[in-house]
């Protein structure tokens, strides 16, 4: 009697472990990083224009306090002193 490998494929768990990951860096190769920036960050990029206006002002209250010149607005400081603490 001659027994002949019956309905036995030919396993190599080696090979298809190899064929997977090849489908795997196939599939991956499809995707690519993103970056997206949000509304609120584009918002803040505009900041940086405000700067130079920014230090422009400071340096103009500063030589007006060191020449003595500066005078506080008594109203203003107040209603901004209620709005802060009012939050």
């Amino acid at each position: 009697m001659k027994v002949q490998g019956y309905g036995v494929n030919a396993v190599n768990p080696y090979k298809n472990q190899q064929v997977k990951t090849n489908e795997v860096k196939k599939s991956s190769l499809s995707f690519q990083d993103q970056l997206e920036i949000s509304s609120q960050a584009k918002d803040l990029q505009g900041v940086k224009s405000y700067e130079s206006e920014r230090a422009d002002r400071l340096s103009e209250l500063k030589s007006q306090i060191q020449n003595g010149t500066y005078k506080v607005d008594s109203e203003k400081l107040a209603r901004d002193l209620l709005n802060h603490f009012r939050r």
